[in-house]
């Protein structure tokens, strides 16, 4: 049991006059195979041909990394950065990043086969089908995408703004992943997946390239000794794992990384627990819609099973109250968007979780703001 911790709301450390979350219980599980060697997920060389396309691009610009004082103050460390994906390529989430980089690359193939036109298809909570409809549109093929029946339909609305055909699917996300592969392999269209499986890795590999942009660029920003903890949001793991990936190319000593959940929809928090690849079942109904996965990505467990210190859940209500905390700041974001700060500020104000996890005064916190509020 040493590697297990359920962080209680009454052992939180209290800080007056300060803005702060309300205290509730987590769950942090510190990795036992931290450190273990493994494959190389994602070889440098991609890196560099993503970043040189994705960088060309009309639109492309670098956004910001803000500074979060009060927070860090909240937390009692040195410092929180935030890396704020909310006004990439306008599309409101780092999605942008992988998404429409997949099209162009199957697009491109096609055309070296002189296979004609495409279809590109894939399922999505939101933000991956915006960013591949809005590649299909930019690079001229047709594209259907699959969405969940927990699916928002002002979500739904933007992803058809981009000429999208739009087919909902019956229950979770990964169901919907399930029927895209099946109607992808009888219509013969191509899949833009974020998440992989065995037998479909190198499209989802492409996409992960496109979101190390995000970490390269906050490497770039970063002034002073590196970050001493990097508190990212799960899903699938595609973003997570690119994180890690590339933290490790540009920092050292290399950053402890830690993984943030749902405590509805915790899949890598369950498949590290249990040693290996795990699906959760149930309906993973979370406000933190971008994260509602019940199935993790392969690719993206390969990398995290020995890169990640630690994995953790919050509630949703730890989200939103961090949604809102940051919109009186004039920073927007969705709740998918801030559960790696939300998880930060409450191990950190945990005394457990806080030594478990190594947080002193001295630390410097990264995080990424992986979506815009509106979307």
């Amino acid at each position: 049991m040493r590697w297990r911790t359920v962080a209680r709301a009454r052992d939180a450390v209290h800080r007056p006059n300060m803005p702060m979350l309300t205290p509730r219980d987590i769950q942090v599980f510190v990795n036992p195979n931290h450190g273990t060697p493994g494959i190389v997920v994602l070889p440098a060389a991609g890196f560099r041909r993503a970043k040189a396309e994705i960088t060309a691009w009309d639109g492309f610009a670098v956004t910001p990394l803000r500074h979060l004082p009060s927070w860090a103050a909240d937390a009692g460390v040195a410092t929180i950065l935030m890396k704020d994906e909310a006004t990439r390529f306008g599309l409101g989430s780092f999605k942008s990043l992988g998404g429409a980089y997949a099209v162009v690359n199957l697009v491109r193939d096609a055309q070296a086969r002189s296979a004609g036109p495409i279809t590109v298809t894939c399922a999505t909570d939101g933000n991956h089908g915006r960013s591949v409809a809005w590649g299909a549109r930019r690079f001229g093929c047709r594209c259907v995408i699959f969405v969940h029946e927990q699916v928002a339909q002002w979500r739904i609305d933007a992803i058809a703004a981009f000429g999208a055909d739009i087919q909902r699917v019956p229950g979770t996300y990964d169901d919907a992943v399930r029927t895209c592969s099946e109607q992808a392999s009888a219509n013969g269209w191509s899949i833009a997946s974020d998440t992989s499986w065995p037998g479909y890795t190198e499209v989802p590999r492409a996409i992960m390239q496109g979101y190390r942009i995000m970490a390269d660029e906050a490497a770039d920003q970063w002034e002073g000794p590196p970050p001493t903890h990097v508190f990212v949001q799960g899903g699938v793991g595609g973003a997570a794992a690119a994180v890690s990936a590339h933290l490790r190319a540009r920092f050292t000593p290399v950053p402890k990384l830690i993984v943030v959940e749902p405590d509805r929809a915790a899949c890598l928090l369950a498949s590290a627990r249990a040693g290996a690849l795990t699906a959760i079942p149930g309906d993973l109904d979370t406000v933190m819609a971008g994260l509602a996965c019940g199935e993790p990505s392969l690719l993206a467990w390969q990398e995290l099973e020995r890169a990640a210190v630690a994995f953790m859940s919050i509630p949703d209500e730890s989200a939103v109250e961090t949604v809102r905390l940051l919109m009186n700041q004039n920073i927007f974001a969705g709740e998918s968007g801030v559960a790696g700060l939300s998880g930060c500020i409450l191990a950190a104000r945990n005394m457990h979780t806080r030594a478990l996890l190594g947080l002193t005064k001295d630390s410097r916190i990264l995080v990424f703001n992986t979506e815009h509020s509106a979307f």
